[in-house]
């Protein structure tokens, strides 16, 4: 699937040059932006609904995004799943690494597990934050991953 705006319109450009083209955009309005990735999925009968997002946030303004859903045909354990999720954020990461790093904006990958061993997702969580920090990415988990927790949660519900 395609990278599309919040609305469901598609992205025209390879997703590099877009999100250059926007942060390049606001930056020449002297606002500031942070990128934010995150990934949530849902198991629904025999698939599995993965949406990842590219969180824009406009420094004291508010924000906005670009959203992408995959439909996986396969079977995962929760941590499985959960490692799947964190591996899509990443690859995200990376496709926009040299952008973000020339135009001198922060980025994050945020994390849709959390950190109380109470739940199910903390089986997956020393695994996440090493194989993202490993990377060279701030990894960020519940409750301050706002980005898959709450903005990919929604779209894949």
């Amino acid at each position: 699937m395609a990278w599309k705006t919040y609305s469901g319109i598609l992205l025209e450009d390879p997703l590099p040059l877009a999100v250059e083209r926007i942060i390049t955009r606001f930056k020449e309005n002297g606002q500031r932006i942070k990128v934010c990735i995150g990934t949530d999925s849902q198991v629904k009968g025999k698939t599995i609904d993965m949406v990842t997002v590219i969180v824009f946030y406009v420094i004291g303004n508010g924000g906005f995004m670009f959203v992408n859903k995959k439909r996986l045909l396969q079977k995962m354990n929760m941590r499985e799943r959960m490692m799947a999720e964190v591996t899509a954020s990443i690859e995200t990461g990376w496709e926009l690494n040299d952008v973000l790093k020339r135009l001198d904006v922060e980025m994050e990958i945020h994390a849709d597990i959390n950190q109380d061993p109470m739940h199910q997702s903390y089986a997956a969580y020393h695994d996440a934050m090493g194989y993202t920090k490993g990377m060279g990415f701030t990894f960020k988990s519940k409750p301050d991953a706002f980005a898959s927790s709450v903005c990919a949660d929604r779209l894949c519900h």
